[in-house]
């Protein structure tokens, strides 16, 4: 499958190959099925984030104990990994500067 240009913006879950307003915080080069692998992981961290959001109005239970805060942190380091996996240049020295995946990862 031919590679495309695709810009990220990943606190919005935005994939665009339009590249307009801030939408272009990372640059990647991917096919149709790797943009989808990338939109259902952006997804299941958008369900993880609701779940968190829904955890924290239940005043019993315990921050350091939620699985959905877990998730989200789990789902944005696989999104971070593979946004820098098919990023360009600019993208990956973005992501290595920022440190969100350790040396082990990259």
């Amino acid at each position: 499958m031919e590679k495309k240009t695709y810009y990220i913006n990943l606190s919005s879950t935005e994939i665009s190959q339009i590249k307009y307003a801030n939408n272009d915080h990372f640059t990647i080069q991917a096919t149709e099925d790797e943009v989808s692998q990338l939109r259902a992981k952006m997804d299941n961290m958008n369900d993880a984030d609701f779940g968190a959001y829904m955890r924290a109005h239940v005043p019993i239970m315990a921050y350091h104990k939620d699985s959905e805060n877990d998730a989200y942190d789990q789902g944005i380091t696989e999104a971070f990994q593979m946004i820098y996996n098919l990023g360009d240049g600019d993208t990956k020295q973005h992501i290595e500067e920022m440190g969100v995946l350790g040396d082990h990862h990259m």
